[in-house]
């Protein structure tokens, strides 16, 4: 009998041997095919033209399946087309079009990605009727217009949809829900309108959903609970209103929600706690209301960013927020939370990196709670007690009840809010009075008392009456002795002193101290290589910090630069924290004749150097910021000026208004740079009040040496010639010197008529592509720029005013006011107009904008043609010369032009 084991041992080896022996035969790698279809390149050929690509990018003479720059071949056919980022040959750029008829005859396409690549038009209907083979479409910030096509719906291979920043109208198409095989849907940062359809619930393959910074309204669909794969949903930036729906709770795979910037009201439902892959829950900027739930967030344990800033919760936190172990970012700014803060010694694992909850309604003492974070602001609350030293310096303490702390709240403040809830306060760690107060009895003697005081006011009231009539007499000698020598009544100058040398500057508040040293390295020992430019507050170098953070460092000199210019500034950033701002990193003060302050470096630059760029240096050819990036900046510069000068108390002004010091980050977002002139306008607040209440015109804004005065007024007038610049292209205008500047504007602002938008045509840049709705708002942003323009101070819109018009610029040249209903702003149309541009509307008035001579007969034009040179109209007028009455009862203009010119007058100096 044959042993089996052998058996066994033989059979392995002659399998080894088989295949030691076996010849082996590889699956040869096919090469890629070339393109076989006749049709398809003919196809490719006519897209490179139509869209003015590169012969660089798609050579003719190559076969686009092996050469040719983002065309993805499969079996030799065409299934993918990339041209993201692709640049346009000179013609091409001159007149770019959303042409791509040319993707009709590629039947198999499966993927068109075209973001970034500018594309001006609205998205063709036979997307959906043709190309039924897509499955991915991308025209991610292309400038398309218009609306979403319906026929989108029959795409039904369609897996992702890309179409945010752009310019797209209209509702979003409920036959998208038909796409069932949806994963991506991107249609944030457009004008779309309208609700989210309710039929986006039958979307139960969709991943991603964002549909931010739109002008949806109503509520959020119930429906939107069923998409049980969705991980990722933002709704932010829109206008939808009712309660958070508790549907929301079942979406178990979500991992970032974001509501924020809505008008959500309401409590946060309970339901919520469903969310238990939940890391980022963001529902700030809305009105939700009520306490927040106790089971809420016990199942959240993989939260890591919770931001429920600006709305009205109550109550206090949950004190399982201080035990999720993945939290790094914690903000409940702006409520009316209250309460005390726990001890560390039950939540040992609160290790968030940022924790704020300024601006609530926190009191007691300071726990070692907050020695776990590394960026503190409990600002605007009622702590009181010392400041221990587990909390660090990078915290904001002030509008509290802290002890041995600046800008603290009074005493009296303190103390009534810890006596209504019938707590002991300590005083600010100082011993009360314990002395009764003196009560005298009633008597004769209170008699006296009443009768004296009596006389003592009626005297009081008399010498006040004299001293407003000896004012205002005085006034007016003084308004008709500047009348009889044609120069207006001015302001006397502000200045904004800078900070007295004895008062003490926080500087730990106004970023890190960096050695000379560390600077040195930097900047390579301040070598001319890195020196970015000479300004008047001191030398900009470029440098990169040991941690790789590039930096841009002013090395001011006190030799020929004032001490006061650097204190002011960093007075100013001791004061004042805004986005819009750009980001002081720290200083360095260690040198007596040299300071030195160190700023968060800016990647764009400034506006002056980024409003054209070079595409390359292989030529010459320029590539204009876009319409939309330029609405962008222009909103954002305004957002910062309207701070300084509405939102600070006193206010400030910046006095340096100009394209250099616009500054832009990364996503062309505005800094404000510039800042040694910021300076107070208290001094010129009650003085311009009392003006007004005389009715006295404000003019000048030029102090006896020259220099501009702290009035927000001069800040509106050149912060109007940036807006010229990005209207016109026209760089300098900002910076110019007077005569220059009404030399530019005797040729830009005829052209800037509110009754006819052809006229502006004429002076828009030529680099920029708009369509019908674009011109509408470049338009509107040069009228807001010729209000802004108004030689007379008194007369120009206030910045806030500015930054309401340029968030609805189409509101600014509509007549019609159907489109109101979608804008943030609840104002009438009327009322808003009064508000902004009621100066403009005064009969007794006469408004002439800079070089008006050259617009003789302007008074006697009709409505279309008002701000043209020597145009001719019938409209109306009176013996003046003046539009009749019934003319000016055209109330509804935002931005009336003035109402004549004859009688010109000399602009204020700017």
């Amino acid at each position: 009998m044959v042993d089996q084991r052998s058996v066994v041992s033989c059979a392995f080896l002659l399998v080894v041997v088989g295949l030691l022996f076996e010849p082996t035969f590889e699956q040869p790698s096919q090469p890629p095919m070339p393109l076989v279809s006749p049709a398809e390149r003919a196809a490719l050929l006519e897209l490179r033209s139509s869209l003015g690509l590169r012969g660089k990018d798609w050579p003719i003479k190559a076969d686009p399946c092996f050469i040719w720059k983002g065309v993805e071949c499969r079996n030799g056919r065409v299934v993918g087309i990339n041209i993201s980022g692709f640049r346009r040959t000179r013609l091409g750029s001159r007149n770019p079009q959303f042409s791509v008829n040319a993707l009709a005859n590629i039947t198999l396409l499966q993927s068109f990605n075209a973001s970034s690549f500018l594309l001006p038009g609205s998205i063709p209907d036979w997307f959906g009727q043709q190309l039924m083979s897509l499955q991915v479409l991308d025209l991610t910030a292309c400038s398309v217009i218009g609306a979403i096509p319906l026929s989108l719906g029959n795409s039904t291979n369609l897996t992702a949809l890309y179409l945010s920043y752009n310019n797209l109208t209209g509702t979003i198409p409920a036959s998208l829900s038909q796409l069932l095989g949806l994963s991506v849907v991107d249609l944030s940062q457009n004008r779309l309108t309208g609700s989210i359809p309710t039929s986006f619930g039958n979307l139960g393959n969709l991943s991603v959903l964002d549909i931010s910074g739109n002008y949806l309204s109503g509520s959020i669909s119930p429906g939107i609970g069923t998409l049980l794969k969705l991980q990722y949903l933002n709704l932010s930036n829109n206008m939808l209103s009712a309660s958070i729906p508790p549907q929301l709770g079942d979406l178990g795979s979500l991992v970032d929600l974001d509501l924020s910037a809505n008008l959500l009201a309401g409590s946060v439902p309970s339901d919520l706690r469903g969310l238990r892959n939940l890391q980022k829950m963001i529902v700030a900027d809305n009105l939700l209301s009520g306490i927040l739930p106790d089971n809420l967030f016990p199942t959240l344990t993989q939260l890591q960013v919770i931001v429920l800033r600006n709305n009205g919760f109550t109550g206090g936190l949950p004190n399982v927020l201080w035990s999720i172990p993945k939290l790094s970012l914690l903000d409940v700014s702006g409520n009316n939370f209250t309460g005390m803060l726990p001890n560390s010694s039950s939540n040992a694992n609160a290790t968030a990196a940022v924790f704020n909850i300024s601006r609530n309604l926190f009191y007691g003492g300071l726990t070692p709670l907050l020695g776990r974070f590394s960026d503190i602001d409990i600002s605007g609350n009622y702590f009181e007690g010392g400041v221990p030293g587990y909390v660090g310096t990078n915290a904001s303490l002030g509008s509290n009840c802290l002890q041995n702390v600046k800008n603290q709240r009074t005493l009296k403040e303190c103390s009534s809010f810890y006596a209504d809830r019938g707590l002991a306060f300590d005083n600010f760690g100082q011993p009360e009075s314990t002395q009764p107060p003196l009560v005298k009895p009633p008597g004769k003697s209170n008699k006296k008392v009443i009768i004296l005081a009596a006389v003592l006011g009626g005297v009081g009231l008399i010498v006040l009456l004299v001293l407003f009539c000896v004012v205002l007499l005085l006034c007016l000698r003084k308004r008709g002795t500047t009348t009889q020598r044609g120069v207006d009544v001015g302001l006397a100058t502000a200045g904004g002193s800078p900070p007295p040398p004895g008062a003490p500057i926080n500087f730990s508040s106004v970023g890190d101290a960096f050695t000379y040293q560390q600077l040195l390295q930097a900047t390579g020992e301040f070598n001319n290589a890195n020196l970015l430019k000479n300004g008047h507050s001191g030398d900009l170098f470029r440098g990169v910090l040991e941690n790789g953070i590039p930096v841009v460092i002013k090395r001011i000199d006190l030799c020929s630069i004032k001490k006061e210019a650097y204190l002011q500034e960093l007075d100013f950033f001791s004061k004042v924290s805004h986005a819009r701002f750009v980001p002081l990193l720290g200083h360095c003060l260690e040198n007596e004749n040299e300071k030195f302050l160190v700023y968060k470096s800016m990647p764009n630059g400034d506006l002056s150097n980024s409003l054209f760029k070079k595409t390359s240096t292989e030529d010459d050819s320029l590539q204009s910021l876009d319409w939309i990036t330029r609405l962008k900046i222009a909103l954002g510069g305004a957002e910062g000026l309207s701070y300084l000068h509405h939102e600070c108390n006193p206010p400030y002004v910046h006095r340096d208004v100009q394209a250099s010091s616009i500054l832009l980050d990364d996503k062309f977002e505005v800094r404000l740079g510039s800042l040694s002139d910021v300076c107070s306008q208290e001094g010129d607040t009650h003085q311009s009040r009392i003006t007004r209440l005389l009715r006295l015109p404000q003019s000048s804004e030029h102090g006896a040496s020259g220099s501009p005065t702290a009035v927000c007024a001069y800040d509106v007038y050149c912060f109007g010639k940036v807006l010229l610049e990005l209207v016109t292209g026209k760089l300098g205008i900002s910076a110019s010197s007077d005569t220059n500047v009404k030399e530019l504007l005797d040729q830009i602002l005829p052209y800037i008529s509110i009754y006819d938008k052809e006229l502006v045509t004429k002076i828009v840049d030529p680099s920029l592509i708009v369509d019908e709705d674009l011109l509408e708002e470049v338009w509107a942003m040069a009228v807001v720029a010729r209000s802004c323009l108004n030689p007379k101070p008194s007369r120009r819109p206030l910045m806030r005013y500015i930054l309401k018009a340029l968030e609805n610029p189409l509101k600014v040249v509509r007549e019609d006011s159907s489109g109101s209903a979608r804008l943030r702003t609840a104002s009438s149309r009327g009322s808003w107009n009064a508000a902004v541009f009621g100066s403009w509307r005064s009969s007794s008035e006469v408004v002439v904008i800079p070089g008006a001579s050259t617009m003789k007969g302007e008074g006697a034009s009709g409505l279309k043609h008002s701000g043209t040179s020597g145009s001719q109209g019938s409209g109306p007028t009176n013996g003046g010369g003046e539009h009749s009455s019934s003319r000016r009862r055209h109330s509804r203009d935002i931005c009336p032009e003035p109402s004549g010119v004859h009688d010109v007058e000399k602009p204020d100096q700017d």
